[in-house]
């Protein structure tokens, strides 16, 4: 689409470029994106005008049923058929018995021309039971118990044009038990368990033109159309077909209306509808077909509406659709085309609907002017990022991420610590925090870059070396940050819960766990793109190059891979910082009040569950929605794209942008660092203009990690008692909430 703007054309020149559809009989084009959205884009409704697909069996149905009409006269509202059972009802020449309770077909006068008998107890249909009703024309048993039909049952009726076995529990049909109906039109066998069928069941039916099998058990078909001549409309949804022969439909010469859809069908022959030349609505949706056969549809010259959405189709030949040149309505959801091309739908000159599984791929049928869907909710045809808001925010989140993690980096670099390891761990968490404000920097730039023509470049930039990348830093952030979390967790709940035994962790002990998580985090991440074949565009499933995955993935593998990041590792990693810290606060509440020397520890207990509870809440905000996500999407719940959307750029990068306030800018001695330097400089700018500093300012970062160097002077089970050595320990309190504080 060039762009989004609405064109104005000469009346000499009344034809729209590529892209563009006419706004009735006004001089202005709009884009395809503004036809068929609900707003009346062209200020005279024709933008809004015809958007409904009224192709295939709509349209055929008017065509071949709407003039058909029968000469019933002027019905008379008095009853003409005599004595009728009391639990039914009689007006001229009808019977209505419907929920009467009935077990067996009521006697009633031969004249009768409609017989209703829904929702009663008829089992069977004996012989000869219709046959001196010689002037029925409708019958309707749905909803009943019927098991057994007699090969007579429907002996006599030689005027009947409908009739209704619906909802029953036959399974078998004899042949020749509708032999006598040459003026039955409806056939209507739908919700029935019918697994067995010969081309001779249906003999004596020379004018039936719509026969519905849905939902019963047929395996097979075998020259279905054989005794009938005039089958219009057949459909065979839901039952358990596993392939079409060549000579399942070689005698449905007539045949307008085919549905297979939800069956079990994995094989077609290719010279499956070679002779269905009048067929106007073809439905494949919902089955197991890999592949199609390159001439399936060549023949079809009249077909305006095909269905083959929802197969396990691999890859769609690109002159598929060339001979369909009358197509109207074309149906390839839930198909992923890794070639897709616009040359595959050039030839498809009057297609007006078409439905895809991405609406990235409506890009390649400018010419349709009703293509769905319009948006993925994450992204829509003129913006990587459909709402405003997210187009606002991504800048505002990516800015706060990067910039604070940037100063909680450049602050301890600059400040020295008493705690050099912990301050490693916590520019390590920065670090890998500030990777995700690279990325949502990343996706705002291109949601720029793309800004009014997306569609455009929508599969081209899923598919870029650019996108792989950026969402392996999003996933190599989150993983990396959710494993160094886990680990100062770890560590505080050993050093708290567990003082006289904790051991401070050397130099390279804590090199190596930086090590080790930063390269485990650069294996999750980049896995999916050096295994290809197994993952395929594992990071390419959505604009924004993030795998939340709420829809089915491409593969079984990127599927599994998802679920054992997500619902796996970072699911454990959470459960072990929320038990870790309920458990720390639980020790440090019972050793408190059992200290009995501070008159204060309650205040600074309630200061402890503050930040314990800060601590979790992020976590839990960031964190559980994710995992909803993923278990709704097991279960196969429909997830709109607008929740991801809203998940990638508001919920996923909240500890990203909270850690450096959480573990650093809100502590204790951080304030009172900052404290220290303004006083200093206080003190020390009167001086600078008339004598020059002897001495650097030198500042001490009060890491109040544990100094077990002076555990040895106490002896478990001993009282703890308030001296400038007791001081530093884990156990007492102060130093407890300078940890916390830490973190």
């Amino acid at each position: 689409i060039p762009n989004l703007t609405a064109l104005n054309i000469t009346e000499e020149r009344a034809t729209c470029p590529l892209g563009y559809f006419p706004c009735g009989n006004l001089t202005i084009c709009l884009p395809q994106l503004m036809h068929c959205n609900n707003i009346d884009d062209c200020g005279n409704q024709a933008d809004e005008e015809n958007c409904g697909d009224n192709n295939g069996w709509p349209h055929l149905f008017d065509k071949y049923f709407g003039t058909l009409s029968y000469n019933t006269g002027t019905k008379s509202i008095v009853c003409l058929l005599g004595a009728v059972p009391e639990q039914c009802q009689c007006r001229d020449l009808e019977l209505d018995c419907d929920s009467a309770q009935l077990q067996d077909v009521p006697v009633v006068a031969m004249n009768v021309t409609m017989m209703s008998l829904q929702r009663n107890r008829l089992q069977k249909l004996r012989a000869n039971t219709f046959v001196k009703y010689k002037s029925l024309q409708k019958l309707y048993l749905q909803h009943n118990r019927i098991q057994d039909v007699s090969s007579d049952a429907f002996r006599g009726l030689y005027n009947l044009t409908r009739l209704y076995l619906s909802y029953n529990k036959i399974s078998i049909l004899m042949p020749g038990v509708f032999q006598d109906l040459h003026k039955l039109e409806w056939l209507i066998l739908d919700n029935n368990n019918i697994h067995q069928i010969s081309s001779m069941t249906f003999s004596g039916l020379n004018s039936l033109v719509l026969l519905v099998l849905l939902n019963n058990s047929l395996t097979k078909l075998d020259d279905i159309c054989q005794e009938l001549p005039r089958l219009n409309w057949l459909d065979l949804e839901g039952n358990l077909l596993e392939a079409i022969g060549n000579t399942s439909f070689c005698s449905c010469h007539m045949l307008t209306v085919l549905v297979l859809q939800r069956n079990l069908i994995s094989h077609i022959h290719e010279q499956a509808f070679s002779v269905l030349r009048k067929l106007g609505e073809l439905d494949l949706s919902n089955n197991r077909l890999m592949s199609i056969p390159p001439n399936l549809f060549v023949l079809l010259a009249d077909l305006l509406q095909l269905n083959i959405s929802y197969n396990p189709i691999v890859e769609l030949q690109v002159d598929h659709f060339d001979r369909l040149h009358k197509l109207k309505s074309l149906s390839i959801e839930g198909i992923e085309i890794g070639n897709i091309q616009q040359k595959m739908f050039e030839s498809l000159k009057h297609l007006t609907h078409i439905y895809f599984k991405k609406f990235q791929y409506c890009g390649y049928a400018p010419h349709v002017r009703s293509c769905k869907p319009n948006t993925d909710g994450i992204s829509s045809f003129e913006d990587l990022l459909a709402n405003i808001v997210l187009r606002v925010f991504v800048w505002v989140v990516s800015a706060t991420t990067c910039f604070g993690n940037i100063f909680v980096i450049c602050m301890r670099s600059y400040i020295r610590s008493e705690n050099k390891l912990h301050a490693m761990c916590i520019i390590s968490l920065c670090c890998a925090d500030g990777l995700m404000g690279i990325y949502l920097f990343m996706i705002g730039a291109y949601d720029l870059k793309f800004r009014g023509e997306y569609n455009r470049h929508a599969q081209a930039w899923m598919d870029s070396s650019q996108c792989q990348v950026i969402g392996s830093l999003a996933m190599l952030s989150t993983e990396v940050s959710v494993l160094l979390l886990t680990y100062l967790t770890l560590e505080k709940y050993i050093c708290i819960v567990y003082p006289f035994q904790y051991l401070t962790p050397g130099w390279r002990r804590t090199v190596t766990i930086l090590l080790g998580i930063w390269v485990f985090g650069f294996i999750i991440a980049f896995l999916p793109l050096t295994c290809k074949g197994l993952f395929r565009n594992f990071y390419g499933t959505n604009g924004v190059c993030f795998p939340l995955h709420s829809e089915q993935p491409e593969t079984l593998w990127a599927h599994v891979y998802s679920i054992i990041i997500f619902l796996g590792l970072n699911l454990v990693a959470f459960l072990i910082i929320v038990l870790s810290y309920a458990s720390m606060f639980y020790n440090i509440q019972r050793t408190g009040t059992q200290t009995t020397k501070y008159s204060n520890h309650i205040k600074k207990e309630v200061t402890i569950a503050k930040r314990f509870f800060s601590i979790v809440i992020t976590d839990s905000l960031c964190w559980i929605p994710i995992f909803i996500l993923k278990i709704l999407s097991l279960l196969q719940v429909e997830i709109p794209g607008t929740i991801c959307s809203w998940v990638v750029i508001f919920i996923l990068p909240i500890n990203s942008a909270l850690n450096p306030i959480l573990y650093t800018l809100t502590t204790r001695p951080f304030k009172e660092t900052i404290l220290q330097v303004w006083a200093n400089y206080r003190q020390r700018r009167p001086l600078l203009s008339s004598q020059p500093a002897h001495h650097p300012l030198s500042l001490t970062w009060q890491e109040m990690w544990p100094l077990q160097e002076n555990s040895h002077s106490l002896a478990p089970g001993h009282p703890l008692e308030v001296t400038g050595t007791v001081h530093n320990l884990c156990s007492d309190f102060s130093l407890w909430l300078k940890i916390i504080s830490i973190h």
